[in-house]
């Protein structure tokens, strides 16, 4: 090609911005545009992250470097889809990469589910983030709440709702936010896991920030500490499941703190229904055993626990994207190394994907690295194969969408909005205080 490669990619979250660091240091010219439904960048990092995680965010900075490189250009506010359709994108672009992430609740089936008080954790998620698409308001009345699931997203889900809000306050939390926690009664967060402590998801690192806060005591009750020969094969092999299980086992024989706020990590309990009628009044669970290889089955003993809200965090879910094939089992989109699959296992010419949408919602941040070195790699060993863009102009697709009515944000606008974001921060001492509504984000960004 006698012209740089003109790639669209659709997501700047973390998945997006590492496929176009890739791209953007091989050998083959390109020229990179990178598409996000919210008018501010980072994806998962901005609304997906616990506020109270400032390390974890702290990776923004290294994805603001490649943002800032002259061959890679942002376009917020942009909904695929809604604003621009693949043969539209076709025109413009030689090639597009999909990386929208997952930021849907997996369903759990299990009676009572979708009572009333009964939420995924993914809207939960983000509500105390800020999401300009969610309500501004979030029900907290219950005195005693179940999270289901032993991920990080269930701790960050527990360590949210136990934390006081003036804890909180030092975060980039948004007033809203703060004004709903504060008005909490929570007293008592229940962690509910269907496997033993050798089988939990969760990092050393979010585990051990559960007993971070001076108000919160973590409580692990020293008979869900049990491993059968599968459990220590994985304790043996893995440093992480160590350091994980070394810290319960110090947990369940320590001396009580009598801190006013309780959170309870509860192993060997699987959902079995959400109890109520109009609105959850408890949970109830079946106690599991372990089978000798690190899985469990039931006993057929249930227990009843007094809560009034319940939250599952059992795994995120992508989204079905449109004109795009999708395995809604896997919620995934069916690919061969990042090159897109029809329903016949035929390559879909010119499109790829990376990140949570390729291979689903697991692993770290940094896992979707090598998902997109997979991917950059298939896109380049392809590039003289690709149908070249019919409107290969830089500034086409700014004309196009100006044309369209779609007030779309840059690069330049993300630095007026964070640079307001601060501005509102500085004088509480908070690194920033994020906006919430979407019209304010605009406003702010396109000056």
């Amino acid at each position: 090609m006698s012209r740089p490669l003109r790639v669209a990619i659709i997501g700047a979250g973390p998945a997006g911005i590492y496929a176009a660091d890739i791209l953007d240091k091989s050998d083959t010219p390109t020229h990179i545009d990178l598409f996000e439904r919210m008018p501010a960048p980072f994806g998962l990092i901005r609304y997906g992250v616990a506020p109270d995680h400032p390390r974890i965010k702290g990776i923004v900075t290294a994805l603001h470097k490649v943002l800032d490189r002259p061959g890679i250009r942002l376009i917020g506010n942009v909904d695929y889809g809604t604003d621009l359709k693949l043969d539209e994108l076709r025109e413009f672009y030689d090639a597009v990469i999909f990386s929208t992430g997952a930021s849907a609740d997996r369903p759990l089936e299990i009676p009572g589910i979708d009572l009333p008080g009964s939420y995924g954790a993914a809207d939960f998620v983000s509500w105390y983030d800020g999401h300009p698409d969610v309500p501004r308001t979030w029900p907290l009345e219950a005195t005693s709440v179940a999270v289901l699931g032993v991920g990080n997203v269930a701790l960050d889900v527990a360590r949210v709702l136990a934390k006081t809000a003036d804890e909180l306050l030092s975060t980039e939390i948004p007033p809203n936010v703060y004004e709903g926690l504060k008005s909490s009664p929570v007293t008592d967060v229940h962690v509910f896991g269907r496997r033993g402590p050798a089988q939990a998801k969760f990092t050393p690192m979010e585990l051990r920030e559960l007993d971070h806060s001076p108000n919160v005591e973590v409580l692990v009750d020293p008979e869900d500490i049990e491993f059968d020969e599968g459990s220590m094969a994985a304790i043996r092999s893995s440093k992480q499941i160590d350091m994980v299980v070394k810290t319960l086992q110090e947990w369940a024989i320590r001396d009580s703190r009598n801190r006013p706020k309780r959170l309870h990590l509860h192993f060997f309990h699987s959902p079995a229904e959400v109890l109520g009628d109009g609105h959850v009044t408890g949970l109830r669970t079946e106690r599991t055993e372990l089978t000798g290889d690190g899985n469990v089955r039931g006993t057929g003993v249930f227990h009843d626990w007094d809560v009034q809200a319940v939250y599952r965090a059992v795994g995120y879910l992508s989204s079905h994207l449109a004109e795009i094939p999708f395995d809604h089992l896997t919620g995934t989109v069916p690919n061969q190394a990042g090159r897109v699959l029809d329903i016949d296992e035929n390559q879909v010419p010119g499109v790829y994907v990376t990140g949570w949408i390729k291979r689903g919602p697991v692993g770290l941040i940094g896992h979707t690295k090598g998902d997109a070195a997979e991917t950059i790699a298939s896109l380049l060993a392809d590039a003289d194969t690709l149908t070249g863009a019919t409107r290969n102009e830089p500034d086409a697709i700014m004309d196009f969408l100006v044309d369209r009515g779609v007030p779309f944000t840059t690069w330049d606008g993300w630095g007026r909005l964070d640079a307001h974001e601060r501005s509102l921060g500085e004088p509480q001492g908070r690194d920033r205080v994020k906006v919430v509504e979407r019209e304010e984000m605009l406003r702010v960004s396109r000056g």
